[in-house]
């Protein structure tokens, strides 16, 4: 058993929740039914704690420069109030991990990295930081984990569950807040007012917001948005379908889409690598040489979306096959749930990669027909 505990873990517990270890944490996979936590977020809406992933404050003057060059993404580009999707990747253009960074002044920044690689990211924007320039870019790198929690409320009630709590005369910046952006907004909890950070951003392929919290201020909030979201069809919600949640909007989990072996250009994410921006950055060369080379255009494989017309799911690693020859990886499968048909995610040769392509995942020794369809599997209607 991990020995790492997210301030909820009581509440969790309380709630009768199912733990798993995942990256080193002790997190809810579920409370009583994964099918109906899906459910409730696709509907309504579910409560996640998500404390386990990463908090790192990058500031100074060279705090914009910087992240120009420890990530892949032009971090310069970005308005202070917005975020962006980025990657940290190595020299050789493998993916350590993928992140959002909040633009939160002009000199600072919040770098939030995975679970799993929260302290690899801090410890590789510090050394970053030192040896990226002569003298090292003039910033500040402080890795606020360890006394933060996060809690996402996600679902299309999530924007009226979050007006309960913040004060009227702040409701127009929860509801103006757009898509990969953050605000400070006042929530009372308990008589006790808090601001907190608050980010329209998610996993779930829902509309939803994402709180950042004090540890010691964490469990009054989660206990808050339970009581007030009760009404609008809230419930806590474990990793289990918060995983089936993201297969179905298409978003790569690192561990599995993505990783250190592989590049962005055969993940879907080209766009996210700004090789136009002035500045030199780490793997930028590496990258350019890929992207020459047509990787994940015109060589190599592909990530792709695959569903098939039967029950049997692909699962992570599972062989994909064109008349019986191995063509690609499975590398996340399972029913969706609310599609009603399996989905998988899959590394493909490019030339197997069209929509509409007709392959085979090997089911533990028997052949079941899946076609290529284009990501996201599922979309909200806005």
């Amino acid at each position: 058993m991990s020995e790492n505990y997210t301030a909820l873990y009581e509440q969790h517990k309380k709630a009768g929740a199912s733990f798993t270890d995942f990256g080193g944490w002790q997190m809810p996979l579920k409370y009583e039914s994964e099918l109906a936590e899906h459910h409730a977020v696709r509907n309504a809406a579910g409560l996640f704690d998500l404390s386990h992933m990463g908090e790192v404050w990058v500031t100074g003057p060279d705090a914009a420069a910087f992240l120009d060059y420890a990530l892949a993404g032009k971090l310069s580009a970005v308005a202070v109030g917005k975020a962006k999707y980025s990657l940290i990747c190595q020299e050789d253009g493998g993916i350590i991990d993928d992140l959002i960074s909040y633009r939160r002044g002009e000199d600072k920044y919040l770098v939030v990295p995975n679970a799993g690689n929260a302290a690899v990211v801090a410890a590789a924007l510090a050394e970053r930081a030192v040896s990226g320039k002569e003298g090292g870019f003039d910033v500040t790198v402080e890795d606020v984990s360890a006394e933060t929690s996060l809690i996402a409320v996600q679902g299309p009630n999530a924007e009226a569950i979050l007006l309960t709590l913040v004060p009227a005369e702040q409701h127009v910046l929860v509801t103006e807040l757009k898509y990969y952006a953050a605000v400070e907004v006042r929530i009372t909890v308990n008589g006790t007012d808090h601001d907190l950070l608050l980010a329209r951003t998610g996993y779930t392929g829902e509309d939803g917001f994402e709180i950042y919290v004090p540890n010691e201020d964490a469990a009054g909030l989660w206990e808050a948005l339970l009581e007030t979201g009760a009404g609008h069809g809230l419930i806590p919600a474990g990793l289990a379908c918060r995983d089936s949640l993201r297969l179905e909007a298409g978003m790569p989990l690192y561990g599995n889409e993505l990783s250190r072996e592989g590049n962005p250009y055969a993940a879907g994410l080209g766009p996210v690598v700004s090789l136009a921006k002035e500045s030199d950055f780490i793997g930028k060369v590496a990258l350019s040489e890929l992207k020459a080379a047509g990787a994940g255009s015109t060589t190599g494989r592909k990530l792709v979306g695959l569903k098939g017309p039967g029950r049997r799911a692909g699962r992570g690693h599972y062989p994909v096959l064109k008349d019986g020859n191995v063509v690609g990886e499975v590398t996340s499968g399972q029913p969706s749930p609310t599609l009603g048909y399996p989905v998988a995610m899959a590394y493909v040769d490019i030339e197997f990669t069209e929509p509409g392509t007709a392959l085979d995942i090997d089911l533990r020794g028997k052949a079941e027909p899946f076609e290529v369809v284009a990501l996201p599997f599922y979309k909200r209607q806005k």
